[in-house]
């Protein structure tokens, strides 16, 4: 790589990281939050907190998150990704700092908006500066992934080694601060945002800034049209299947594990020498403990790192329709094997919790691929932008659908819920493949 691609892959790599660090802390306060609220005050009327509220609340966080990245792909092609990027840092370091802040569930509701604003513009903004940008492409997308899973697992463990200190509103506000030096980073950094462009209009036919170059909504609706006319339809089926499910399954899990045996809460004192927590303030008889579930959680997005790396040799060396239907069909199982392995024993829910963090990480770069496969050239940036809609908008429902089933029926209701999600997912994928079967004779 040379100087221009190191820079934006340090900008993009730091930033994709501070993304999934946030999004995938936020489920390990959910399950504090459970006994933290009481009430959701709203002025008038008070809403008692129950999983069903806190996944709505959740939803609509993660919900923005996701819609917001149509508008910013669009935003992309219109202004450039470099100050989207550092505008995401800032806001979601804002957010951050106000939910530390957050004296009831109202404001924790409000900064978790902000949040979801902030953080949308990053995947359209972060993949369109990787692909005009960086002239060894393979590579720049390859340490973008990395960073984001480093961020993935080490966000929520250092969020949970926190805990074990310091109160969450704390913990809250510490986590802001990596961010804000990210985006201080941003707005020194400096690149050309097209060098891999070989001219201001690529052969596409499209600008050097961006992909569809949407000025207006009838343009917007012309290009989205277009965009849709073909298999992408179906694809995007998928990319909203692995949204459900992702966000259906990680939303609670940590306050799913904490009933099971194995996952009692451990005294701090009974792990450390006492100089070590008279060090650390913590006194005898503090209700300072390891929660093991929060670890479980941590290590099973931690192996998504591995996923990834198979679902990248995969979608090189097979049908990226083929990689769909055996990884999404391999999401099914798991969902209706999960409970069965909890209630067997530690040891069997830990190799089924290892396979179902390799999985749902495994499919990202599947879908992805085939995104590329089945979108014009001239539209590549408008369907991230539908992708990340479908993945992050569409797929916030997951929460509130795992938290209305876990009030309302029970964690059996939800795992045979995912398991349909990834049915789909899996029958789109042959479906798909059978097409490209035919086409091929």
């Amino acid at each position: 790589m040379n100087s221009n691609d190191r820079s934006i892959v340090a900008l993009v790599s730091l930033a994709h990281g501070m993304v999934h660090t946030y999004e995938l802390s936020i489920p390990i306060f959910v399950s504090i939050w459970l006994t933290e609220f009481d009430v959701l005050p709203l002025g008038v009327t008070e809403i008692p907190v129950t999983a069903a509220t806190l996944g709505l609340i959740v939803t609509l966080g993660y919900g923005l998150f996701g819609i917001g990245a149509l508008p910013g792909g669009v935003l992309v092609d219109r202004i450039g990704s470099d100050r989207l990027i550092t505008l995401c840092l800032f806001g979601m370091a804002g957010s951050f700092v106000l939910l530390g802040l957050s004296p009831n569930l109202l404001v924790v509701a409000i900064a978790l908006l902000l949040w979801g604003v902030a953080a949308s513009v990053y995947h359209p903004a972060g993949l369109t500066l990787l692909s005009k940008g960086v002239s060894a492409r393979g590579t720049g997308f390859a340490y973008h992934g990395i960073a984001g899973n480093v961020g993935t697992g080490l966000g929520p463990l250092a969020t949970a080694v926190l805990l074990l200190f310091v109160d969450w509103t704390v913990v809250a506000g510490l986590l802001a601060v990596p961010a804000l030096v990210a985006g201080l980073y941003a707005m020194r950094a400096e690149f050309d945002e097209t060098a891999a462009v070989a001219s201001p209009s690529d052969e596409d036919g499209s600008t050097g800034r961006g992909s569809t170059n949407v000025a207006s909504f009838a343009e917007f609706f012309t290009e989205s049209r277009r965009l849709f006319v073909g298999g992408f339809a179906l694809v995007f089926l998928v990319v909203m299947s692995s949204g459900l499910y992702y966000r259906g399954v990680l939303t609670f899990l940590p306050n799913l594990l904490e009933s099971l045996p194995g996952f009692e809460p451990i005294p701090l004192t009974a792990v450390l020498p006492v100089g070590v927590t008279d060090a650390l303030g913590v006194e005898a008889g503090s209700n300072r403990a390891i929660n093991p579930e929060r670890y479980f959680y941590s290590g099973l997005l931690m192996i998504g790192v591995l996923g990834q790396y198979i679902g990248g040799k995969l979608s090189d060396r097979i049908p990226v329709e083929a990689g769909l239907a055996g990884g999404f069909g391999l999401l099914a199982v798991l969902a209706l094997v999960f409970l069965p392995a909890a209630n067997a024993g530690l040891a069997p829910l830990l190799v089924v919790g290892a396979v179902l963090g390799c999985a749902l990480f495994m499919v990202q770069p599947l879908y992805q691929a085939t995104v590329a496969e089945y979108s014009p050239p001239g539209t590549r940036g408008l369907s991230y932008g539908f992708t990340y809609l479908g993945v992050f908008g569409v797929g916030a429902i997951g929460g509130a659908i795992a938290g209305g089933l876990l009030t309302y029926a029970t964690p059996a209701a939800l795992f045979a819920t995912l398991a349909g999600f990834g049915t789909v997912g899996s029958g789109v994928g042959f479906y798909l493949l059978r097409r490209r079967r035919n086409r091929e004779r």
